[in-house]
């Protein structure tokens, strides 16, 4: 069963506030897939489930490592970013699969660079709004039983995206 919900923020603090309140309702196995243009605020999102789950200090970003892992207190968070990937191959040659869907939650940046399709997961779709720090956020659940969007109604909008 899938679900569309649609939501602004008006600032980076928004967008992280809001991937932060989400954090929670993720379970080890479930996959966040964020798609959006060059500066849609992709890994704000991800720094912001990040914090969410508990991860503190710097978080750079893995585009030229594809992937960094994180713990905190036995939780376990996979950030990807599979910009730089030039074959979706390169991806399954890595064995980045691995850590899709496994023990913990997988966050993935351009995830159509490796095609991935996973059975549980959160597909959102990041784009600018009015204003330069605004941004529409359209989340759609595919399987990730923990999702409520009830809880982020702060930044809900019922209008089309």
């Amino acid at each position: 069963m899938t679900d569309t919900t649609n939501f602004i923020t008006r600032s980076e603090a928004d967008t992280t506030a809001l991937a932060a309140m989400l954090a929670p309702m993720l379970s080890p196995g479930d996959t966040v897939l964020l798609e959006g243009d060059l500066g849609a605020g992709k890994s704000v999102f991800a720094r912001g489930i990040a914090r969410g789950m508990g991860v503190k200090g710097p978080m750079p970003s893995p585009t030229f490592t594809l992937m960094i892992p994180y713990e905190v207190q036995g939780k376990k968070l996979y950030h990807f970013d599979l910009y730089r990937l030039s074959d979706p191959d390169e991806y399954y040659a890595a064995g980045l699969d691995e850590f899709v869907g496994g023990d913990g939650v997988a966050v993935v940046e351009w995830p159509a660079m490796a095609e991935l399709e996973p059975e549980s997961a959160l597909y959102i779709r990041l784009s600018r709004g009015d204003g330069d720090e605004a941004r529409r956020i359209m989340i759609e659940n595919r399987g990730v039983e923990g999702y409520d969007p009830e809880t982020l109604t702060r930044w809900r909008c019922e209008d089309d995206l």
